[in-house]
Parts: C-alpha cells; structure tokens; sequence
C-alpha cells in the first residue's frame, strides 16, 4: 500500500476531503444500483413506496385519466354499497405533487454527494481554486439531486397499473385531512379506500359548512379534473 500512501500524500488538503466525499458515494450508489437491478427495493410489481424521503408515505395522490367532463353528476348512479367503506389513514404525501416531489431521498443525498465530490475534484484539478470548484460541485450536485427526484417522481406514477377508475369512487367512504372550504370555496384533500389501496384526491363540498381534517365523507359527485365532491356522513 505504499504506491497508495504516497498518492494519498501527495494530495492537498483540499482534494483529499473531496475524495472522502467522493468514493463513498460512489460506492454507496454503486450498491444501490446493483440491488435495483436485482429487484432489491421494489414492492411487487412497482417501485417501493416507502422510499426514504425522509419524507415517507408514497401511498398518495396518483394522477388517472378520465373523460370526466366538467360539471358531469354521477351522483345519481352511485351506489354506496358497492364500494369499500373501510377507512384507513395515510401520511397524506402525494408522489404526484411536484411541489415537493421527495427532493431529499437517500437516492437523492447519494448522487448529489457523488456529482459534487467528483466534480469538486475535477474543478480543482483544471483550476487549483477551491471556491470554484466548490461553487461547480453544488451546481451540478443540486442539478443531479433533482434529476433524481423528478426520475423517482415519473417512475412512481408509472408503477400505477392504472386499473382505478374515478368513477368508482362515487358513494366510497373516506377521510378528510387536510381541511375542505364550505359553499365549494376552496379545496382540501380526501383520502379514500379503493379495494386494497388508500388515495389521495383534491376534494370540495358545496354544504355551507368546513370539513376539518378527520372528518368523516362519502363522496356524491366528480368534477372535472378528478376533483372530488364529498359530504359529511
């Protein structure tokens, strides 16, 4: 090991931080590849979604299309008894929310780590100016980070089966959490059970009253959008 001691000696301070930076990164997100690949992390036929994100519960908002128009009532064909009434409560994070989009996931934290040491060391090298190379690190580590994010986002949304149909959501029971303005006002947030699977929808009630969050609903009408209308219950 004495080629490596003197490689390792020879460096500035500088370059030796950024390789500690640099190759456990690399390592760590080499493992996470090789056990993606070997199906290690997934959740039957999708992505896991438990995905760190620190940020967890990926059990959410799920974008489905429909030729739902605006304004069409479904409600007289509902039918409550022929849905699922169990109620189960989630955390509520929505995959489908770019806004949030799970920016800080473990996948995320690696590859920044990697593209920013790797980079810093790169920088260095052609400039001998570490403000630089730390600046162009960040750049293009924070680019990586949210490369992965938004990858994570799309492959969330396409390890939907996509076999739920809105409409079958008419006369299903569920929970408000996050609060719906009364008179249709504003929206809030619904989760309700399909079958074997918990969603989150943008929900409105055209009572005069607020629902808070807990309160229990059973939705009468889709609008446009897949915005549910929800009444108490």
């Amino acid at each position: 090991m004495e080629w490596f001691n003197n490689w390792w000696n020879g460096l500035e301070l500088f370059e030796q931080i950024m390789y500690c930076v640099a190759v456990p990164a690399t390592l760590i997100l080499l493992i996470q590849t090789i056990m993606i690949i070997l199906g290690f992390g997934h959740d039957g036929a999708g992505v896991n979604p438990s995905d760190t994100s620190g940020i967890e519960g990926l059990d959410g908002d799920v974008s489905f299309d429909s030729d739902i128009g605006g304004g069409t009532d479904f409600a007289d064909g509902g039918d409550a008894s022929d849905f699922d009434t169990d109620v189960h409560y989630g955390d509520g994070s929505s995959p489908g929310d770019i806004g949030t989009m799970n920016f800080f996931t473990v996948q995320g934290m690696i590859s920044f780590l990697c593209v920013f040491g790797w980079v810093g060391i790169a920088a260095y090298t052609m400039t001998k100016n570490a403000v630089i190379a730390v600046l162009l690190g960040l750049v293009l580590g924070l680019a990586a980070m949210y490369g992965v994010a938004k990858l994570l986002w799309a492959s969330k949304k396409l390890a939907q089966n996509g076999t739920l149909n809105v409409r079958n959501l008419l006369g299903a029971s569920g929970t408000v959490y996050l609060v719906i303005p009364g008179d249709g006002k504003g929206k809030g947030k619904v989760n309700i059970t399909s079958g074997e699977r918990l969603v989150e929808f943008d929900a409105i009630t055209d009572g005069g009253t607020a629902l808070p969050d807990g309160t229990p609903v059973r939705v009468i009408d889709i609008r446009a959008g897949n915005v549910l209308v929800v009444e108490k219950i």
